[in-house]
């Protein structure tokens, strides 16, 4: 019993899932980080692109 309980600790087939969950952390923080460092000029684009398609002319033939 003591030497499974050893074989557990050394046991490093769980060490994988531990690193990508880290890597996969550090990446969420790294994209929420950038999101909020650019937010004013990410919310000036999607004002402007929703502005161009408001002012879009009416008579332009749409896709149907």
């Amino acid at each position: 019993m003591l030497n499974k309980l050893k074989g557990l600790i050394r046991e490093e087939e769980g060490q994988g899932l531990t690193e990508y969950g880290l890597v996969l952390g550090v990446i969420a923080v790294a994209a929420v980080g950038t999101i909020y460092l650019f937010r004013n000029e990410i919310v000036a684009i999607y004002q402007q692109a929703l502005t161009n398609v408001k002012s879009r002319p009416s008579d332009t033939p749409s896709i149907s």
